[in-house]
C-alpha cells in the first residue's frame, strides 16, 4: 500500500459539506482503498458493479470491516449503484431486473447507513435517449417507486445528470421528490452549464462530483477545469442550510489525480 499522503494534503473537515473520493484510488479492493483514505476526506464514493462475468460487492465480513472503519474515523460512505441498468427499458424483464440488482447492492450496503445512493436514469449506456420519452419517463417514475417501497429513502436517491439535457428526467424527479447529483464533467462534456444546473438544482443537490477535463477526457484531475469554475462551484456548495449534508466527490480514480486535486481544493479551503 503507497505511503499516506503528507499530512497537509488531508482536507477532512475543512469545508461546509463533506469532501469524498472513490474507492478506486490505489490499485486494490474497496477495503484497502477505504483504509488508505480515511485520514484524507470525510467521505467514500463506493463504486460498485455486478454481472455474470464479475463482481466488485463486498461481502458481509467487508461491509463489517468498512462499517468498523467508518465508526473509527468519522468517516461515511456514499454509494453508487451499478452502472448497467435500464430502469425505464420497455422490456419489462430487463427493467425488474435493473430495479432487483439497484436493491440487492443498497441491500448489501445498508449497514453502512450511506449517505447517498447515486443512480443512472440511461436509456442505451451511451447517453441516448428513447423516441418514446413519456413512456421512458414512466417506467423510470415506476421502478423508482418500486425502489423506494423496498426501503431506499427518496432523499437519499440521488439522479446523476447524464449527458442529455437534465430537465428531460426532472419531471420524475420532482414527482418522487428525489435528490439529485451534479456530474461537472458530463455537463462540461455536453455543453451544458454546472452553474446554471445548482441555480436550478442546488436545494436538491445531495451529491456533486467534480473532476477535470483533459484533451476530451473527463475524471481527470481538478486542474483540469477551466480558471474560476471550480472555486465558483465549491462557493456555491458549500452554501445553504443542506450544505452539511452535502458530500462533494472527487470522482477520480488514480493517486496521482488525487494528489493534484487535492492541492487545489487545498487552496480552497477554510
Amino acid at each position: 500500500m503507497p505511503e499516506a499522503l503528507a499530512p497537509r494534503r488531508s482536507l477532512r473537515g475543512r469545508f461546509p459539506f463533506r469532501l469524498g473520493t472513490t474507492s478506486y484510488i490505489i490499485p486494490a479492493e474497496v477495503l484497502p482503498n477505504a483504509e488508505f483514505l480515511a485520514g484524507l476526506v470525510d467521505d467514500i464514493e463506493l463504486v460498485l458493479f455486478e454481472s455474470q462475468e464479475v463482481s466488485n460487492l463486498p461481502d458481509d465480513r467487508t461491509v463489517a470491516k468498512l462499517r468498523e472503519l467508518a465508526e473509527a474515523k468519522a468517516l461515511s460512505y456514499t454509494v453508487h449503484l451499478p452502472l448497467d441498468i435500464r430502469l425505464g427499458d420497455p422490456d419489462e424483464a430487463v427493467r425488474r431486473r435493473s430495479v432487483e440488482k439497484c436493491l440487492s447492492t443498497a441491500e448489501r450496503m445498508r449497514p453502512l447507513a450511506p449517505l447517498a445512493h447515486v443512480i443512472h436514469f440511461d436509456w442505451d449506456g451511451r447517453g441516448g435517449l428513447p423516441a418514446d420519452l413519456s413512456g421512458w419517463r414512466g417506467r423510470l417514475s415506476r421502478s423508482v417507486g418500486e425502489l423506494l417501497a423496498s426501503g431506499l429513502q427518496a432523499g437519499s436517491l440521488c439522479v446523476e445528470a447524464l449527458s442529455y439535457p437534465f430537465e428531460l428526467v426532472e419531471p420524475v424527479v420532482l414527482e418522487r421528490n428525489l435528490a439529485v447529483c451534479m456530474d461537472v464533467g458530463h455537463l462540461l462534456l455536453a455543453g451544458h452549464s454546472p452553474e446554471a444546473f445548482l441555480e436550478r438544482h442546488l436545494e436538491r443537490c445531495r451529491v456533486a462530483h467534480l473532476h477535470g477535463i483533459l484533451n476530451g477526457r473527463d475524471h481527470c484531475d481538478l486542474a483540469g477545469l477551466a480558471d474560476g469554475l471550480l472555486s465558483r462551484l465549491v462557493a456555491r456548495l458549500a452554501s445553504g442550510a443542506g450544505a452539511r449534508d452535502r458530500v462533494v466527490t472527487i470522482e477520480v480514480f488514480s493517486l496521482a489525480d488525487l494528489e493534484k486535486s487535492l492541492a487545489v481544493m487545498q487552496g480552497l479551503a477554510r
